[in-house]
């Protein structure tokens, strides 16, 4: 309880700067779950530069574009209500989240090196389906998020989920997502 209580003094002191760490590190914490308990590559196989990839794009890209986004759905609709968090929800999944995936998955076949024209063609054929994908799960998880969860802890929510989902087959047994 004590780090949790000193965890909100500093988000309540410094939530920018708190908001882009936490989603950083969450992202973070998603890849090792997911590298040690859902690929089982071990501490000798573990891929320190992938973790670290997905820090930078917490910190770098997720957080603060989250965070941005947040706080412009909390201007136009200020309330915390269930028709308040539907329409936020909304809004996000149909105007943010395919804006946000047309700009995530380019920037993460850039820091893997892939070529302006490679990174293309593999947006051109990847997009469609994560959108598709994103739809069956993130309407839900935002709903809740805008409904639930207070303003200050809504973009530590996402990476949260992400790591539960790294999780599940570890859970249910399997070998991976």
């Amino acid at each position: 309880m004590a780090l949790w209580r000193a965890y909100q003094r500093a988000l309540a002191a410094h939530p920018w700067k708190v908001q882009v760490l936490t989603a950083g590190s969450l992202m973070g914490l998603g890849d090792i779950i997911s590298q040690q308990l859902v690929e089982k590559r071990g501490l000798q196989e573990h891929q320190m530069g992938r973790t670290l990839t997905m820090v930078s794009l917490g910190c770098g890209f997720v957080g603060p574009v989250v965070g941005g986004w947040y706080k412009v759905l909390d201007r136009f609709i200020p309330g915390t209500t269930k028709v308040d968090a539907l329409k936020k929800m909304l809004l996000d999944q149909g105007g943010f989240a395919p804006c946000f995936l047309g700009c995530f998955l380019p920037l993460v076949g850039a820091l893997n090196g892939l070529s302006a024209q490679d990174n293309w063609a593999k947006l051109q054929r990847d997009y469609p389906d994560a959108l598709i994908t994103n739809y069956y799960l993130w309407p839900a998880v935002q709903l809740a998020n805008f409904y639930l969860v207070p303003p200050s802890l809504q973009v530590g929510c996402c990476p949260v989920c992400r790591c539960y989902l790294e999780f599940l087959p570890v859970l249910e047994g399997t070998s991976a997502l």
